[in-house]
Order: C-alpha cells, then structure tokens, then sequence
C-alpha cells in the first residue's frame, strides 16, 4: 500500500484525537454561526451542488462558516469523487501540484482517485508529493468531508498563484477531467486577512459578487485591483474558470470573519458559498 500523507495541523488547527474531531466538526455545525443543526441523515437522490468554496481557519474561527456548505453538501447524494484546490501557503510545490495517494486524519484514511489524477495529469497540472508536505488549506476539509461523505475518495490539488493567464491554463485541464463527471469540486480559501471586521466585509463583498457572477477574471481582476488578502484566489479563479460553461448558480450561504469567535481589532473573513446546478 502506498504510504499515506500525514496530518501537517493536526493538534493546531482542529484536534488530533479521532474521537475530539469529530465533536469539533459537531459543533461547528451546531454553532449559531454555523447552520444550526446536524447534517440531515435523509440524503437526496441526486445530486445538486457541483461546487462548493470553504474557508480553512482553525475549525473554532472558520468551521462554523465552513459547515453551512458541507450541510449543503450532505443533503445531496454523495459524490464519487471529490476534487479538492487548494492553496500553495508555502511556496513548495510548481504552480499546480496533485497528490496521487491516500491521506491520513485523526479520522481515518481517506482513499484517492487515481483514475481521475491521472485524467488530471497534464500540462501544468503534476504529480508532486511534497508540495503537500506542509499545506494546510485541503487538510482542514477532510473531517469535514468523512463526516458528510459515506466513503469519500478524494483528489488533492494545490494552485499556487500565478498571472490569469497561467491559472486559466489550470482550469482548462481541470474543465476537460471534469466534464460530464460525477465529481464534486471544493475550492478552499479565506478572504481578507489582518484588518478591521468592517473593512474585510466591505472587500470581501466586492470578492464574492465576481464569484456570484461566475466571472474568474473579473475576480482576479478585482482581487489585484483592490489588494485583497484573499489567499485562495488562485483556486477559486480555476474553479470559476473550469465551470464556466456549465449552467449553474452561485450564491453565498454565510459570511464572517474570526472576531466573532474571540474579541480582536483585525480579523480575518469566512465564506460559504455553492455552486448549484440550475
């Protein structure tokens, strides 16, 4: 068996005990902030959402946020495979790595896709292991993802941040390994990081309407223009990008920022937002 890919945050951002995690997925979902309630254990009997953008904080700033697009995701039937971008924090890897082997939680094993990797496989898009050694931002989805999924099979993808043009390149590999398949597509980001809570609301706005419109260069665009600390532009310009011809609807399910966990002057701002079949 091939060696699995160990926690990097484990004990840092959500705990390391098994049993401790699954109560702190719990209780995002049950936060005020969060939907309320548990995941619905009546799923439906297709599936709606194609896409879903999660922040990736520490489970006590960002989960509750977080869990208002994986309630969303529960209700549906569960996806084959799940493609999930996220962020090159560290600057380890080329400009958008796959990971090709199972990873490991406090959970459980969570087993890939190799098929789909090596439909993803091409162009800018290469298999590089340690570019996911220190990642956090697709880490943090998993519990989220073994609690809602009955048996998730999960593809890894870290987009590092480059010119428009390099990350449409992205997401026409993306677009071509994706269409017509049953793949459910996870962008992973937080939004403007270290200012004051009305300030993110106020750019963050302006981030989220391009993502409501479906417009990838127009977020990019945005994002640059107006010097947003949104970290995850580079996976959310390929998801809008890759899914630009399909008939969907966008809209944003919560908005916060990590002031509302714990009193603090600059705060850093959370979205839930899905992507749905029309």
């Amino acid at each position: 068996m091939t060696e699995p890919r160990r926690p990097a945050v484990a004990g840092a951002f959500y705990p390391s005990d098994g049993a401790a995690l699954a109560k702190a997925v719990e209780a995002a979902f049950l936060d005020p902030r969060g939907p309320g309630e548990l995941p619905t254990r009546h799923r439906g009997t297709k599936r709606t959402v194609r896409a879903i953008v999660v922040p990736h904080a520490g489970y006590i700033y960002s989960g509750p946020i977080a869990a208002r697009a994986y309630a969303r995701v529960a209700a549906d039937a569960a996806a084959r495979t799940i493609l999930v971008l996220g962020v090159d924090h560290h600057g380890l890897g080329p400009g958008a790595a796959l990971s090709d082997r199972p990873w490991l939680t406090p959970l459980g094993l969570v087993p890939g896709d190799h098929e789909f990797v090596t439909a993803l496989a091409r162009g800018p898009v290469v298999v590089d292991e340690a570019a996911h050694r220190r990642e956090h931002s697709i880490e943090v989805q998993l519990p989220f993802l073994q609690y809602t999924e009955p048996a998730p099979r999960v593809v890894p993808l870290q987009v590092g941040f480059g010119s428009f043009g390099e990350l449409a390149e992205v997401a026409a590999v993306v677009r071509e390994a994706v269409e017509g398949k049953d793949v459910l597509l996870v962008a992973s980001t937080d939004f403007s990081h270290y200012i004051p809570a009305e300030s993110a609301r106020r750019l963050d706005a302006l981030a989220i309407a391009e993502i409501e419109r479906r417009d990838a260069e127009g977020l990019y665009r945005t994002v640059r223009g107006h010097s947003i600390s949104m970290c995850g532009i580079a996976p959310v310009t390929v998801l809008l990008a890759a899914l630009a011809g399909e008939r969907l609807t966008a809209r944003t399910l919560a908005w916060g920022h990590s002031g509302e966990a714990e009193p603090m002057g600059d705060v850093v701002g959370y979205a839930a937002i899905v992507l749905e079949r029309a």
